[in-house]
């Protein structure tokens, strides 16, 4: 397990399930949990069993499918109701039962919501934190505190706020973790109040939401005051706007602060499991995330370039390959020699000097089109392949296509599409019919080359984006068109500019087919 000097408590499977849209089985947060134990984590909060059916049987189903290698997992659940023994709080006895080394309760640290939102006095408050936390520690559980809306709570009535923590220790919790619930501390003056906290004795902890943009900042600031324990979220998941991202909480106090918190080939493999838990719960990646994002080491300006060519650290923070990720050019009309340079070097190409100034010129003339490589790394590559070396073989060569929308009686409409194309000293003549000119386009493609080039059957196009470009007006706007497409391996990008969409579309799938082709090793005939 891990060290228990410093704590790193993931609080994903409860507190991050509370961001909209993010809705997870069962079978999810058993998945989410191994690749956070795979990354090292200490505690896994898992979440409130007898509050809600999939907790409880998320706790069930965790002591046979779950063999965890570093991690605890955590029960989260609140302190006695005011009144009842906490051996008879049927809540409390959901914690005991769920089988969880640790139990996290949370518990009112703000006076007015004491007596506001429990309805009860500030004296039956800590007598319901007192008689929690002992009986769970008498029952063989480690208990751990959050002390809710606590850094408001201090701001109204500093001597209570700091009562509770005291209470909590006294009772027997190893950890009492200050809550900015509402996220709207700084880290200055956070600070301030968890070197307070720590006066009490008491091992403090840090749980910071951020709705300022600092929960981040505010964690690191707790931990330089004092905090040994903190709290976050995968991907920076949480209701409004999020938690701390624990990813890069802990990159940031392994990497710059020096601290042992996850073994360094679980470091190297964070980037990984930061895209493989968006998988699970279904939540587009946010690729301009810190460490763990793939624009996160991504270099555009020429000026960059320049300098990276010579030193990449000179424009990098860290080195990608330290938590897993990689350096990445990007190629557009800011782009000079040294981009196109290293992004040829990144694909394996070794560009001499006319070849480079060639690709730069090619580039921004296309981009001043409306065309973006950035976004279309596929379409890049193929443009570097017709520049360098005679150009590239093709796979085929497109004679001409013809697409027809036909409204149907009863109010279906089907797009039908011919293509007449000559491959392999063949000419082909093919149709296909679809919910889309596309969508058809693209099964006339398949009709006519999968008997020729069989690997287009692991060709997938998962997703289609269409922009009208800027400065241009009405039904003779130019159309941008993105097509992402996958086999097997991989995924990638490619981009067709036009005025008329059809057209547009049809330069980013016959890129995208070419793409396919060469990645499955067919290099033209």
């Amino acid at each position: 397990m891990a060290d228990d000097r410093f704590h790193v408590y993931d609080t994903t499977l409860r507190d991050g399930a509370q961001q909209e849209g993010l809705n997870l089985t069962v079978a999810d947060k058993l998945t989410v949990a191994r690749h956070l134990d795979g990354l090292g984590v200490g505690f896994i909060e898992g979440g409130w069993p007898g509050a809600n059916p999939k907790d409880t049987e998320f706790f069930r189903r965790a002591r046979t499918e779950l063999d965890l290698k570093h991690a605890q997992l955590a029960a989260f659940g609140a302190t006695r109701r005011a009144g009842v023994k906490a051996a008879d709080d049927p809540l409390v006895a959901a914690l005991r039962e769920s089988g969880a080394p640790v139990v996290t309760l949370v518990a009112k640290s703000h006076d007015r919501h004491v007596e506001l939102a429990l309805r009860t006095t500030l004296t039956e408050n800590l007598a319901m934190i007192r008689d929690t936390v002992s009986h769970l520690r008498a029952e063989g559980q480690r208990v751990f505190l959050d002390a809710e809306h606590f850094f408001d709570g201090y701001k109204s009535n500093p001597a209570y706020a700091l009562e509770v923590i005291r209470t909590a220790a006294e009772a027997g919790a190893d950890v009492v973790a200050l809550c900015d619930t509402n996220g709207g501390m700084l880290p200055d003056e956070l600070a301030e109040v968890v070197l307070a906290a720590a006066a009490t004795s008491a091992r403090v902890g840090i749980h910071c939401h951020d709705d300022t943009g600092c929960a981040v900042a505010n964690t690191l600031a707790a931990v330089k005051a004092g905090a040994t324990h903190v709290q976050g979220c995968a991907n920076g998941y949480g209701e409004r706007s999020g938690n701390a991202n624990l990813f890069t909480v802990v990159a940031n106090l392994q990497l710059k602060r020096g601290f042992d918190l996850v073994p360094r080939e679980a470091l190297a493999d964070m980037t990984r499991v930061a895209h493989a838990i968006t998988e699970v719960t279904n939540v587009t990646p946010n690729s301009h995330q810190p460490y763990v994002g793939v624009s996160a080491f991504a270099h555009k300006a020429g000026l960059h370039a320049s300098a990276i060519k010579v030193d990449p650290n000179l424009y990098q923070h860290i080195d990608p390959s330290e938590v897993g990720n990689d350096m990445r050019m990007l190629v557009s009309d800011m782009a000079g020699r040294a981009s196109v340079e290293l992004k040829g070097r990144e694909l394996g190409y070794t560009l001499t000097p006319q070849d480079s100034r060639e690709l730069v010129d090619r580039v921004k003339e296309l981009e001043a089109k409306g065309y973006t490589f950035e976004a279309a790394d596929a379409s890049f590559e193929l443009l570097l392949r017709d520049t360098v070396g005679g150009g590239r073989r093709r796979h085929f060569e497109v004679e001409s296509w013809r697409v027809i929308v036909e409204r149907r009686p009863g109010g279906d409409v089907v797009s039908e599409a011919t293509v007449k194309l000559h491959a392999k000293g063949e000419r082909i003549v093919a149709t296909g019919e679809g919910n889309g000119p596309v969508n058809a386009l693209d099964k006339a493609v398949r009709v006519a080359l999968e008997q020729l080039y069989p690997e287009l059957a692991r060709l997938e196009l998962t997703d289609f984006k269409v922009r009208i470009l800027e400065g241009t007006h009405g039904t003779h706007a130019i159309t941008r068109v993105l097509i992402t497409s996958s086999d097997d391996s991989g995924e990638w990008s490619t981009v067709g500019v036009d005025e008329n969409i059809i057209e547009a579309s049809w330069q980013a799938l016959d890129q995208a087919v070419t793409y396919g082709l060469l990645r499955a090793g067919r290099d033209g005939d």
